[in-house]
């Protein structure tokens, strides 16, 4: 099961000379693994190891790598037509348009195709800003919403700090987080119903009276995978309602299957007022959209929304967001998300029944996380987080041939983040959980 560890010789290539004198480094260490090529659930060397891609690419890639579908779509689109002046149309922008607004609730049925998460929350904040008549905006306190402006600003996980002030009025609000509640009820869960009026009256106590929106991930995944409890959703809607803001959902992450249902809201009932996606929509192509309401538009057109950018309604992306939605349907990847989700979510639970360091397993459908922790036996979300530990387990999957991503925040333990592709099999899901509880036990041992 165990593949080669990393050639001795890879840190004293050329390359990574090269590397290192040119260019910025933009988070964090770069891994010290030359890419070579990728295929399916996989991505291989330029030494031949073969190494499992548990984050499919940059939790983007849904159909894998190089999945045919998208290769042949990219070459015939390329070949044809692949940009335009931003005020042209093609035929696969409208169809794109048509076909997301046709998989989504009413009112959602306007659509502005973009290339980033980060432009389409920035753009969904511009417009809420313009339709509102305000301009402040409320996200969670582990949120990561991207690297532009205003998505910077609503983003609380990290990357604030050096960088003078960020836009004016941004709010957070505390994470209802099961594992680790902060509000507790006589039973010592969470308490979120208390937690969600203890935020919001401390936003009424700073707002300024200009609350245009809330924006926030149906499941935070930067910040942990944390996934609201049922109702939460519905009572924040309400919360927005009372206050005349409008609610956005960013599904860059959750959108399109991966939770198991086209979109994570589904399940709470909830449609939110603006909706962003990205990641998945181009299965690791750059493809993101805004999606409104016929209402909201027409407020934001005739107040003179503008958003013209060099790759907005480029047609060479959203022909792959077309032929993106051609496999899910046709391949009926809500279904196998499901079906997968509940045999990785099996597995992992077992990981935890032989290791006392992992704390909880949580997540949805191909989207699930493993908190490590340093004392479980400690009391209902009481385990001290170890980064250290995370970052052996880390260490050690890569070297047995499993790429993983882990997040490190304060106050929590290192939280696996794990999303494979949608297409993966259960072999090569057993193969993951397989090294992954390797990697556990020799991290444990050799700490001891």
């Amino acid at each position: 099961m165990a593949a080669s560890t990393t050639s001795p010789s890879s840190s004293t290539d050329p390359f990574w000379t090269d590397a290192e004198r040119h260019l910025v480094r933009y988070g964090g260490e770069f891994t010290r693994e030359i890419i070579d090529r990728a295929a399916g659930s996989f991505v291989f060397t330029a030494d031949g190891r073969r190494i499992l891609d548990f984050t499919s690419g940059q939790m983007s890639a849904i159909l894998g790598h190089a999945h045919p579908a998208i290769v042949d779509t990219v070459r015939r689109q390329v070949a044809t037509l692949d940009h335009l002046y931003s005020g042209m149309l093609s035929r696969p922008v409208v169809d794109l348009a048509r076909r997301l607004a046709e998989t989504l609730p009413d009112p959602l049925e306007k659509v502005l195709l973009l290339t980033t998460g980060a432009e389409s929350n920035e753009a969904a904040i511009r417009m809420a800003k313009l339709v509102t008549g305000r301009h402040e905006i409320v996200s969670f306190a582990r949120s990561w919403h991207g690297m532009t402006q205003a998505a910077a600003s609503a983003t609380y996980s990290a990357g604030r700090k050096g960088y003078g002030p960020g836009a004016p009025g941004n709010f957070a609000i505390p994470v209802p987080n099961v594992y680790r509640p902060d509000f507790v009820a006589a039973d010592g869960t969470l308490d979120w119903r208390r937690q969600l009026h203890f935020a919001f009256d401390l936003i009424d106590a700073q707002s300024t009276g200009s609350l245009a929106a809330c924006l926030v991930e149906p499941i935070l995944s930067s910040g942990g995978i944390i996934e609201p409890p049922i109702g939460y959703l519905a009572a924040l809607r309400d919360k927005c309602r009372e206050r005349g803001m409008l609610l956005i959902l960013d599904e860059a992450q959750t959108g399109l299957c991966r939770t198991g249902d086209w979109y994570a809201f589904e399940r709470d009932g909830v449609v939110p007022d603006i909706l962003t996606l990205s990641k998945t929509l181009g299965a690791g192509l750059p493809l993101a959209a805004v999606v409104t309401s016929a209402e909201i538009e027409q407020r934001a057109h005739e107040r003179g929304f503008l958003f013209f950018t060099t790759h907005v309604a480029d047609p060479l992306p959203a022909a792959v967001g077309n032929t993106v939605l051609d496999v899910l349907s046709a391949d009926r990847l809500d279904e196998r998300a499901r079906s997968l989700g509940a045999f990785l979510r099996r597995g992992l639970v077992e990981i935890a029944e032989r290791h006392p360091v992992v704390g909880d397993i949580r997540g949805r459908g191909l989207l699930a996380g493993l908190e490590l922790v340093v004392d479980r036996d400690a009391g209902h979300g009481s385990g001290a987080g170890s980064d250290e530990l995370g970052a052996r387990v880390t260490r050690r999957c890569l070297e047995l041939g499993l790429h993983m991503n882990i997040v490190q925040l304060p106050g929590m333990g290192g939280v696996f983040r794990i999303a494979p592709p949608l297409t993966a099999t259960e072999d090569e899901l057993s193969l993951g959980l397989g090294i992954l509880d390797e990697a556990i036990g020799d991290a444990c041992a050799g700490s001891r």
